[in-house]
C-alpha cells in the first residue's frame, strides 16, 4: 500500500470537507477550493478526517491513491494557511512596483514589464527587490511565481535576473583569455 496514500487527512477547525461522486470541496477561513476526482481513487470523511482508498493494486491506480491525498492535504493547508512563494531581484536597477494591481518590473530591458496576476493571487512587493506571491492554490501560486521569474531567469555568468529565495545558482567562470605559457 502507499505510503503517502495510507496516511488519513487530518481536518482543522474551521475546515470543511464535502466529497461528492466526482469531486472534493475544502471550504475553510481563507476560501474555498474543489478538485476533480479520479473513478478509480475513493475519498471518504470519517472520524474528523480525510481518507482515500483504492479500488486495485495496478501501477496507476497505485500512483493516483498518492497523488489524491496529497492534493487533498495541499488543499486542506492552503484554506487554512495558505501558500507564499518569495522571489528576490539580483541585478544593477532591477527593481520592482504595484501600480494598482499590477506588477511592474524594471528588469534592464527597454521597457518595463507588467504582469498582472490571475485571481486568487496576490502580488505583494516588500522592497523594490522582494516580491511575495500569495495564494491558496499551491499549484497556482507556484505557476505564477514560475512566471514571473520567467520574465528574467538567472543569467549563469554573472548572477543577474529573478530567482527564488533561497535558491542557490551555480556560476560559471566566464573567458579566461590566453592561458598558458605566453609563447
Amino acid at each position: 500500500m502507499s505510503r503517502v496514500g495510507k496516511q488519513p487527512v487530518p481536518i482543522p477547525n474551521g475546515v470543511e470537507v464535502n466529497v461528492q461522486a466526482s469531486a472534493v470541496r475544502v471550504k475553510g477561513p481563507k476560501g474555498e477550493l474543489e478538485m476533480e476526482s479520479v473513478p478509480s481513487v475513493s475519498v471518504a470523511v470519517e472520524d474528523g478526517a480525510v481518507r482515500v482508498d483504492r479500488a486495485s493494486e495496478s501501477r496507476e491506480d497505485r500512483a493516483l491513491h498518492g497523488l489524491t491525498r496529497a492534493l487533498v492535504a495541499n488543499m486542506v493547508q492552503g484554506v487554512t494557511q495558505g501558500y507564499r512563494k518569495t522571489l528576490e531581484l539580483h541585478g544593477t536597477g532591477y527593481r520592482a512596483q504595484l501600480a494598482g494591481n499590477k506588477l511592474v518590473m524594471q528588469l534592464g530591458h527597454s521597457h518595463p514589464v507588467e504582469f498582472s496576476p490571475p485571481q486568487g493571487i496576490s502580488v505583494e512587493v516588500e522592497n523594490p527587490t522582494t516580491i511575495h506571491v500569495d495564494g491558496i492554490d499551491k499549484r497556482l501560486v507556484g505557476q505564477v511565481a514560475a512566471d514571473i521569474r520567467a520574465a528574467r531567469p538567472v543569467e549563469i555568468y554573472l548572477g543577474k535576473g529573478i530567482r527564488y529565495r533561497g535558491e542557490y545558482v551555480r556560476r560559471k567562470a566566464g573567458k579566461a583569455g590566453k592561458v598558458g605559457t605566453g609563447e
